[in-house]
């Protein structure tokens, strides 16, 4: 089963807590244990998995890659995103959490965020439960 999880971005560059949504998608699979593998299906967006108690570190996270990445530089690719591709490599497409219980293992502080690098858009993000 892959389930589709809707995302609206607001800004061209934003991270979006999506923890929740990943917690429904596994409860609703019946899953105890396994595996949920996160997918963003887009080549200028990307997943991570982070601090989400303090808002601060997203955006610490968002200031030091647009500095790393600027918006505007001697890029090839004209179409002016080029900067959100080479972030979307960085931070990657997919990632994955273990499932015990029935529930998402993350750390105390970690949340999972879709990192938004050419927005504001409406993108999706696949999820594929594993049972094992």
């Amino acid at each position: 089963m892959i389930k589709a999880i809707q995302v609206k971005s607001r800004k061209r560059i934003e991270f979006i807590d999506i923890t929740q949504e990943i917690r429904n998608a596994v409860s609703e699979s019946g899953v105890s244990d396994g595996i949920c593998w996160i997918f963003v299906p887009h080549t200028t967006a990307g997943i991570t998995i982070n601090e989400n108690a303090d808002p601060s570190v997203v955006v610490d996270i968002q200031e030091q890659l647009s500095k790393l990445i600027p918006y505007h530089s001697h890029y090839k690719h004209l179409e002016g995103n080029a900067d959100a591709h080479i972030k979307s490599t960085i931070t990657n497409i997919n990632n994955y959490c273990f499932i015990e219980n029935g529930k998402i293992v993350l750390g105390t502080w970690q949340g999972i965020f879709f990192c938004e690098y050419d927005g504001p858009r409406t993108r999706k993000v696949l999820v594929k439960i594993i049972e094992g």
